[in-house]
C-alpha cells in the first residue's frame, strides 16, 4: 500500500511540472499546417496576469488525499472499526486533497503575458493579441502576424 501511495504522490508532483503554452510553443496538430501571414507594427503593449487553472489538480489531489486518508484511517481501531476508519479517512482525505490540489494547481499555472496592440500594414486597423514575450518584442517593432488554426502569434520581422 505504501508503494502505491508513493507512486501516486510522484504522479501528482510530475503532473504539476509541465511547461505551459508560450509564443514559441506549438500544438503537435499545428505542425505542417498552412498559416496565414500579415505584417504590422506594435503600437503598445501591456503586461497582464493569466489566471491559473485548477483543472487536473483537483483530481490528482483527491486521489492522493483519499489514499493518504485511507492509510491513516486504517491504522486507527481494530477489526471492523479499522475498515470503517479507513473509509472515513479516505473520504475526508479525498475532500481535503481535492481542495488543496486545485488551489496548488491554480497557483502553479498562473502566468504573466502581454496584450499587444498591433497596427496591421499601413491602415488604421489595430488588433489585440495576448501572448508571452520570450522574443523580447517592444512597441515600434515591425512584426509578422502568423495565424494557424485560429491562433495568431506575433513574430519578429527580419
Amino acid at each position: 500500500m505504501k508503494k502505491l501511495f508513493v507512486a501516486l504522490l510522484m504522479t501528482g508532483i510530475l503532473t504539476g511540472c509541465g511547461i505551459g503554452d508560450t509564443n514559441t510553443t506549438y500544438d503537435r496538430a499545428q505542425i505542417g499546417r498552412l498559416g496565414q501571414t500579415s505584417v504590422g507594427r506594435i503600437i503598445s503593449m501591456t503586461q497582464i496576469d493569466i489566471a491559473g487553472s485548477s483543472e487536473g489538480g483537483t483530481l490528482v489531489g483527491a486521489g492522493l488525499g483519499g489514499v493518504a486518508g485511507g492509510i491513516a484511517g486504517s491504522t486507527v481501531g481494530r477489526g471492523k472499526g479499522s475498515d470503517l476508519m479507513a473509509l472515513a479517512g479516505a473520504a475526508v482525505g479525498a475532500l481535503a486533497g481535492s481542495a488543496i490540489g486545485g488551489a496548488s494547481q491554480q497557483a502553479a499555472t498562473k502566468d504573466t503575458a502581454y496584450e499587444f496592440l498591433v497596427q496591421k500594414g499601413h491602415t488604421d486597423n489595430v488588433i489585440s493579441i495576448v501572448q508571452t514575450n520570450e522574443l523580447g518584442l517592444k512597441p515600434g517593432d515591425n512584426v509578422i502576424l502568423v495565424t494557424i488554426d485560429g491562433t495568431t502569434r506575433i513574430r519578429q520581422k527580419y
